[in-house]
Order: C-alpha cells, then sequence, then structure tokens
C-alpha cells in the first residue's frame, strides 16, 4: 500500500489535487482498516525521537563548581555584607543604649574619669589633638595631589611596582615615625608624623574622583560612626573590649587576604564579588572594633603610663592607631556610597 500511495502521489500532485502533502497521506494509511478482515497487518508507529543532550546542555545543566565561581555574579552578591553591617549597626545602637543609660553595674571610663589627675587628661587632649590635626593633614595632601596631574598620574598606576612602591612608602613611613622618640615642640618625630598623614593622603586622593558632595557625606557618616562607637568605648566597662585583640588579628589577616586576592579576581566574577564584599563590609565591621579596642587601650595606656617616667607617654603613637581605624572607616563608606557595595550594579 505505501508503494502505491508513493507511486501516485505525483500523479494526484501534477492533475490539480487538493494539496494532500506526504505526510498526510502516510498518516491516513495508517489509519485505513483492511478490506480483507483475515488479512494481518503490522503498523509501525513511533513518535518524534528527542535528540540525545549535547555537551553544551549537560554543562548548562549542571555546571562545575570552578565555572559557578568565576561566572558573572548575582544580584545578591553584596547582601551577606549589607545584612552583617546591617545587624552590626543594630548591635552598637543598643549597646550604646545599654551603656549610655548605665545598666551595667561595673564601672566605665566615664566614671573613672572623676578620679582621673591632670597629666592622665592631658595625654588624652594631646592624643586627640594628634587625632584632628593627622585627619586635617591628609585630607589636604589628597586634595593637593588630586590638583596636581603629575602626582595624581602617579597614584593611579597599576601594576606590581607601583603597588609594592605604595606600601613599602606608607609602611616605611610609619615604621619611622613610631620608631623616633617623642618630644614635646616641633622635633623630628612631629616632621615625619606629617609626612606620614601626607602620604596617606596621596594614597586616598583618588577617592576625589567620587565628587566632593559623595565625599562629604561620607565624612559626615564617618563621624557618625566615630563618635557612636567612641560613646561606646567610653560608656562601657573600662575592660570591656580588651579582650578583642585576638580575634581582631584574625579579621585583619581575613580582610587583607581577601583585599589582595582582589588584584587576580575583579568583582565581575561571583568569587571577586565575594572577596570584594568581605572586604568592604568586613572591613568596615573590622574597624569599628579595632575603634573599641584602641579607644579602651590608649585611655588605660594613659591611666597606667608612670607620670615620673625615663621615657615620656608617646601621644604620636597612640593617636596613629585610631586614626587608621578611622580612615579606614572613611574609605569604605566613601567606597560603599560610591557604588562599590553593589548600589549601582544595574546602572
Amino acid at each position: 500500500m505505501l508503494l502505491r500511495l508513493a507511486v501516485t502521489l505525483p500523479t494526484r500532485l501534477a492533475s490539480g489535487g487538493t494539496g494532500i502533502n506526504l505526510k498526510q497521506t502516510l498518516l491516513t494509511a495508517r489509519l485505513v482498516k483492511p478490506q480483507n478482515k483475515d488479512a494481518l497487518v503490522r503498523n509501525y508507529v513511533r513518535g518524534p525521537r528527542d535528540p540525545p543532550p549535547t555537551i553544551r546542555s549537560e554543562i548548562k545543566e549542571g555546571q562545575s563548581l570552578k565555572e559557578k565561581l568565576m561566572g558573572p555574579p548575582s544580584e545578591s552578591a553584596y547582601s551577606m555584607g549589607k545584612g552583617a553591617a546591617a545587624g552590626a549597626a543594630g548591635i552598637g545602637l543598643g549597646a550604646l543604649c545599654y551603656y549610655g543609660l548605665g545598666l551595667s553595674h561595673q564601672a566605665s571610663i566615664q566614671d573613672n574619669a572623676l578620679l582621673w589627675p591632670k597629666y592622665v587628661r592631658d595625654r588624652l587632649h594631646t592624643t586627640y589633638g594628634y587625632f584632628g590635626a593627622s585627619c586635617v593633614l591628609t585630607a589636604l595632601s589628597a586634595a593637593a595631589v588630586f590638583r596636581t596631574p603629575r602626582l595624581l598620574e602617579l597614584t593611579t598606576r597599576n601594576g606590581w611596582l607601583s603597588t609594592l612602591a605604595t606600601f613599602a612608602l606608607v609602611i616605611g613611613t610609619g615604621a619611622v615615625t613610631q620608631s623616633l622618640p617623642y618630644k614635646e615642640g616641633i622635633g623630628a618625630k612631629q616632621l615625619a608624623w606629617a609626612v606620614h598623614c601626607s602620604v596617606l593622603g596621596a594614597v586616598i586622593a583618588p577617592l576625589c574622583f567620587l565628587g566632593g558632595p559623595l565625599l562629604t557625606r561620607a565624612a559626615l557618616y564617618t563621624g557618625g560612626v566615630v563618635g557612636s562607637l567612641s560613646a561606646i568605648a567610653v560608656c562601657a566597662p573600662s575592660d570591656k573590649f580588651l579582650y578583642m585583640g585576638g580575634p581582631l588579628a584574625i579579621g585583619l589577616g581575613v580582610v587583607m587576604a581577601s583585599s589582595l586576592a582582589g588584584i587576580w579576581l575583579p568583582p565581575s566574577t561571583a568569587l571577586g564579588a565575594g572577596l570584594a564584599s568581605m572586604s568592604l563590609y568586613g572591613g568596615l565591621l573590622l574597624f569599628s572594633g579595632f575603634l573599641l579596642y584602641d579607644t579602651q587601650r590608649i585611655v588605660r595606656l594613659a591611666e597606667i603610663y608612670p607620670e615620673y617616667s625615663p621615657i615620656p607617654f608617646d601621644p604620636v603613637n597612640a593617636s596613629i592607631s585610631i586614626y587608621m581605624d578611622v580612615l579606614n572607616i572613611f574609605i569604605r563608606i566613601a567606597m560603599i556610597m560610591g557604588g562599590a557595595g553593589g548600589n549601582n550594579r544595574r546602572k
């Protein structure tokens, strides 16, 4: 029957048939009942077979771990960091209310300040005076470098040599500043301190590309964060945060490793976005904890350091620690507000 249909089909089409195609004719042939009831007819009806899955479809259905990590980041790549920062802000607000209202039964720094002798107060005033001057010098240096094209080109260069030179310059000037003995007035230590603050200002000069209004708001937010954390450290028991040194050191290693890994893994990959979130939000939480720790450590050092020691109390070295904490907090707040924290990913 199929052979007959195959022979007569061209004749029907040539004679001006009704447009019956081959597929319809074959389907009709399968459905027609034979005239002879005793004849045995086998109809083999096969549906369309699915093509075998290709290698690409298998890879899309189940990607390997490497492909997932090196693929594009998801929309929620920074969600965990934002949640951690929001949770830490809530805990800090609760701690400020708890210690500020005097609900703790232990003596706080504020309570001990009533019994401080004059030299302890002078030490703390001098320390925070150097801290304020450090912030001013850094801001002036950053503005001056940003307005000087040649210096700005040096600070924005990429590559291993420029990165290593920057690290060496920052660490070298800081080590020289802390190694010199302190003397009142203007001396070698004060000059080294000014150079160190100026170098740090040159390093952060590229942040000026974010714009003056954004940096102003970032500075205001940083002031609010620093003021709140300082209030918590003063209202809390005097040794509450002095036990955080070990965990903070471990966290510093993790944040530093994630920051260095970002050189090879840009935020355009899933793994790079996770590392960038760790560096931004994890660093913000880390240096906030360091600010609590360093504030109480400086107060304790000013209290127990001998008044008539052959080596006088060094307010410059004491101010550098809180200055570095505040500078790191400001850098991360500015970068998050500038869109590095995933706020402007869709723009």
